[in-house]
């Protein structure tokens, strides 16, 4: 059987956590990175606002090294993709065919990553496509894997929410409209523990922050989020 070598876009959340999850049990991926984009501005996941030290413990427990790309806060369009490019191409000059990422339902979005992974030649792999979101919640839960709320949209969601770890109760108890995987970006976790770990990582709960950002072609409007702190221990 041939082995392609793959590297997963690594978000540190529980989409990404279970798609490597899959890949780990298909012989006919060897997933050699994770890569994870990063707001160069204060060195943190980009829309998470995860510390890049979370991702180092993460990489570290699962045992698969990881790269990070440097965004600026808010790039335009084409710095977005002049940068992934970039990063693509070093990708596949290291050997990488194969990319790989936990998305779920967003059609354009999958077009979009097929596109621009196509003219590198790398082809893009999706495990969790189409599937029933209900179940795919219940599955993450019942292999073990445990995450917590990192970041919310405050169209939904209110202060107390962030901070959360990921349970049936909460997932029984979403607002209507929200999607049970946060798909739609309603909230975004950080996968702490589970079946891919050797050993949990660790945190301490901080402080909760709200923060407004500008939505794309609409200069007069924004988008608010709250964010959860975490920090190392």
């Amino acid at each position: 059987m041939k082995t392609y070598k793959t590297y997963l876009n690594w978000s540190t959340g529980k989409d990404a956590a279970l798609a490597l999850y899959y890949l780990l049990q298909d012989k006919s991926y060897q997933v050699e990175k994770l890569v994870t984009t990063i707001n160069s501005s204060y060195n943190r996941v980009t829309m998470h606002g995860l510390p890049i030290t979370f991702i180092e413990k993460q990489a570290h427990s699962i045992a698969i090294s990881f790269a990070t790309i440097n965004l600026p806060e808010q790039p335009i369009m084409d710095d977005y993709n002049e940068i992934m490019n970039a990063a693509t191409s070093k990708l596949k000059e290291d050997g990488f065919t194969h990319a790989t990422f936990g998305d779920i339902l967003l059609e354009d979005l999958r077009d979009y990553r097929e596109k621009q992974l196509g003219k590198h030649h790398i082809t893009a792999v999706f495990p969790l496509w189409k599937r029933n979101m209900k179940e795919l919640m219940q599955e993450f839960l019942d292999l073990g894997f445990k995450a917590i709320i990192e970041c919310a949209d405050s169209r939904y969601f209110t202060e107390d929410f962030v901070g959360k770890i990921i349970d049936e109760e909460l997932l029984a108890n979403l607002p209507k409209g929200v999607d049970p995987c946060g798909e739609n970006c309603e909230f975004h976790t950080f996968c702490f523990d589970g079946p891919i770990f050797k050993t949990p990582i660790t945190f301490n709960v901080g402080e909760k922050i709200y923060r407004e950002y500008p939505k794309p072609n609409a200069a007069s409007d924004v988008s608010g989020f709250w964010f959860c702190n975490l920090i190392p221990n």
